[in-house]
């Protein structure tokens, strides 16, 4: 039972969920797929997990005047096999994961309709640490991305981003009870990004902070609040971009914006001994946005431990 309730966050982990036309040359890591107990990693063992992402919007934040014909409709299904060692690095457990997504978009602008599916950007994640003590859990990631998904400036129902990025992950979460029923989780992933092709555009450095309180009401259901902070660091580089070109197809981007987004809502998380199956279920309502869509959000996910 505790290393089944130990899947139900897994740190490290990334989807990628198309970025909106007209708006920043955004990150790969969409905020909201973690939330209860986020920081914690399984313990040793094989583990097969499957994210299943929901997200809507119909309007746009600052300095993007689309107006109600503005639409973004966006669902990724995204395997991701994971891998906890015996290995000690540090006293902490060493594992590694990789996850491929496939992403179908919907999109609507004023003079432009269309939609996609294909394969997004992969992650491979070659570094996870992982650190338990008495009542609080410790874990630390690096990973990359490569950009494997078809990427069209012109066209941002393309599941691809156009570059690399490389992301670096830290996070705790703390047990107010002995017995563990009472969490509180903070996830940090930091995001460094290459130069986009085509474009000669570097996107700014992402932050995004996702946090989860739970509470166990009984041996095998957790219920909690969750929610995220995502804010683009620092502005994109625009030194090598041939921006005369490319405010054609986007006449709103603007390098001196930075995007931000804040989301909340609940979540509810079942563990099946029987199967060894966890089951979560997440919601969160944007507000706050800035320089991006603001809507909603909703994570389904199913972890199997063989």
């Amino acid at each position: 039972m505790k290393a089944l309730k130990g899947l139900i966050s897994l740190c490290g982990v990334g989807i990628f969920v198309s970025t909106v036309a007209n708006a920043q040359v955004g990150g790969h890591y969409p905020a909201g797929v973690e939330g209860i107990k986020a920081a914690t990693l399984p313990p040793p063992g094989l583990y097969f997990r499957d994210y299943n992402v929901f997200y809507t919007a119909d309007r746009l934040r600052n300095g993007l005047p689309m107006g109600d014909s503005f639409e973004v409709n966006v669902y990724s299904q995204v395997p991701r096999v994971i891998y906890m060692t015996d290995y000690k690095i540090l006293g902490a457990y060493y594992g590694f994961d990789v996850l491929v997504p496939f992403t179908y978009t919907d999109f609507k602008a004023p003079g432009y309709k269309n939609s996609a599916f294909g394969i997004g950007d992969i992650s491979v994640e070659p570094l996870l640490l992982s650190w338990n003590f008495k009542q609080f859990d410790l874990s630390f990631g690096y990973a990359f991305w490569a950009p494997t998904g078809e990427f069209d400036p012109a066209h941002p129902e393309k599941p691809g981003s156009g570059f690399w990025s490389h992301m670096l992950t830290l996070g705790g979460t703390y047990y107010f009870d002995t017995e563990k029923t009472i969490a509180l989780s903070v996830l940090n992933r930091y995001e460094f990004h290459h130069e986009q092709k085509y474009t000669g555009i570097e996107p700014g450095q992402t932050w995004t902070i996702e946090w989860g309180l739970s509470k166990s009401i009984t041996k095998t259901i957790d219920v909690g609040v969750v929610g995220y902070f995502h804010y683009q660091v620092t502005e994109d580089d625009i030194s090598s971009a041939d921006l005369t070109t490319y405010r054609l197809a986007h006449p709103f981007y603007d390098p001196d914006i930075n995007d931000r987004v804040i989301g909340i809502g609940p979540e509810i998380s079942a563990v099946c001994p029987k199967l060894g199956l966890i089951t979560s279920l997440r919601y969160h309502y944007e507000f706050g946005a800035n320089d991006r869509p603001e809507g909603h959000n909703i994570v389904l996910t199913f972890t199997k431990r063989f």
